[in-house]
Parts: structure tokens; sequence; C-alpha cells
């Protein structure tokens, strides 16, 4: 199979019938084998009955249902597992990605080596202060801390070479970070391509400030995942023996000015406190560092690392 196209939605039962139909034309005017797998996450309107007409209509159009609402990394997710394309495509149900777009990125993934391809849409028709100015933040911080010179982390439009999705797990709200996940799993050839971002026609946006707040909590979290997640004591222990260390000079220093000058009292001083404090988290955090070692070295996943078999080599 060509493409696999993956549709992440909740609450877009008007949009579907015309993005089923935009996308359908598209693959047969580019004459390419794919599927649609629309994720429904938990809507509670008639996106569902919608899916189940457009497969009756089109046994291209897949589905796949949550009971409630997980959230897009969770429905990326599955849909990731489900794809059967050479090249997984990903876009948003309500119309603002154009799949007219689709064949241009398969391009850069199939004949131009790209291991995945970010949107970026550079012209926006959202409301510039609560979405676009906090968008602009968001994705000058991400590249910056990432090291990827991506304008639009956070665009839904994407294309993925297969390999690519099957190698890394989006949970949480890590969907604005697949970029970084894709990298830290070994992808280097990451690019962006200009998409065209066209203003919203039916529903309304699921765009909201927590989401802006929790989108640089979980920067924190996957970079600090990324670089410590397999040897948390690299960070731990240096940190620990750091603080344990500067404790120990102080009751040092305080045990030498005791005995050659005794006319002080040591629990008087500020100084014995910030000892005690120093020497008691220097050596929590070094226990967090052994805990954290004895979790990732019998994890399931430890030496999860990516293959890839060469033709005649087993």
């Amino acid at each position: 199979m060509d493409i696999s196209i993956i549709v992440p939605l909740f609450n877009e039962d008007e949009s579907l019938p015309e993005l089923a139909s935009w996308i359908e034309r598209v693959m047969k005017d580019n004459q390419f084998s794919y599927e649609v797998i629309m994720v429904d996450d938990g809507s509670n309107d008639r996106s569902w009955e919608v899916i189940e007409t457009l497969h009756t209509q089109n046994d291209n159009i897949k589905g796949i249902k949550f009971q409630r609402n997980y959230g897009k990394s969770a429905a990326l997710n599955e849909g990731f597992k489900a794809a059967k394309g050479n090249v997984v495509i990903t876009m948003d149900a309500d119309l603002q990605d154009s799949p007219d777009e689709i064949p241009e990125l398969y391009k850069l993934i199939i004949e131009d080596g790209f291991d995945m391809i970010s949107g970026w849409k550079k012209k926006r028709y959202d409301n510039k202060l609560t979405k676009n100015l906090p968008s602009k933040l968001f994705n000058l911080a991400a590249s910056k801390s990432s090291g990827i010179k991506l304008h639009d982390f956070n665009c839904g439009l994407k294309a993925y070479r297969n390999k690519l999705v099957k190698s890394i797990e989006v949970y949480g709200e890590m969907h604005r970070y697949i970029p970084v996940l894709a990298k830290w799993a070994g992808f280097r050839k990451i690019g962006e391509k200009v998409v065209e971002h066209r203003a919203r026609k039916y529903g309304v946006t699921k765009f909201g400030w927590s989401r802006f707040v929790n989108g640089f909590l979980d920067l924190a979290s996957i970079m600090f995942m990324g670089k410590f997640g397999k040897k948390p004591m690299h960070i731990f222990g240096l940190w620990g023996s750091i603080v344990f260390f500067i404790g120990s000079v102080i009751w040092i220093y305080l045990f030498w000015e005791k005995i050659f000058y005794s006319q002080f009292n040591m629990t008087d001083r500020p100084l014995f406190y910030v000892g005690i404090i120093s020497i008691v988290i220097g050596t929590q955090l070094f226990l967090a560092g052994f805990l954290g070692e004895l979790i990732a070295r019998n994890s399931s996943d430890r030496n999860h690392y990516l293959i890839e078999q060469k033709s005649g080599i087993n």
C-alpha cells in the first residue's frame, strides 16, 4: 500500500464527508493505493455514525472508536499501530489541512529520502492573539531546546516513513513532539514543507490556553526522558553527589570551628541546618538515581533499539 492517512477527530461529524470525498479524489487522480484510518476520540456527536456510513461507500475508509476522550496523542498512537502504507500521513479532520498536499509529501518521503516531513502553516487564519502568538513562542522554545529546525511542531499535517511510526510511542500530549521522538529514535532526516492553512469551515477550535501551558511542561518532560530516560543515575547521581559534598564540607567546617573555637553553639548557626538539609537532599537524590536505574534496567523495553535488517544479513 502506498499511503495510510490517519485522521484523529473529536466531534467533527459535519466535516468528515467532505474530507473523505476530497481525499478520495486526490488518491484517484494520483493512482495511489491507500487507506484512511479515522480515529474517533470519544466524540459525543454523530462522528462515528458518519464514519460507518463512509466505510460502506468506500472500503478504503476504516475507523477506530474510543469509548471516551483520551486525547490526540492516543488517537495517533492507535492509528500508527494500524497503518500499513509505506508512507503515513496525518491530518486534522476540520478541513484546515488540505489533502492536495499529499502527493508532494509522498514524493518527499519516497523520492527525496526524508524520514519525516512536518507541515508549516506559514500563513494562518487563526486568532493572532489567542493562538498564533502562543504557537510562535511554543515553536521557538521547542526548536531551541530540541535542536530541530522546524517552524511549526504542532501542525497536524505531517508525513512519515512507515518504519518511523512503528518505532515510537506517542502518549499523554506528546503528539506535539513527534519530531523530537523521531530524532531520539535515530531518524535524523526531518524536513519541513510550507502547506496551505484553510479557515475553519465547521465546528469550533479545540485550542485552549491550558494546552499552551501543558505544552511547555511536556517539552521539559520529553527532553529529560530523551536524555536521561535510560540512565537516570547520570542526572540524579551527579546532583546528589554535588549537594551531598556541599553539605559535608559545611559540617567539616563547623566541626573544625567547634573544636578550635568552642565558644559557639553549632545549633544556633543557620549554616548547621543548611549542611543537614544538603546531606539529606543529596542522599535522597542519589537513592532516586539508584531506584531509577533499577526500574530502567528491569523495564521490558530497556533494550528496545531500532534495527534495520539488510538483505542477506541475519
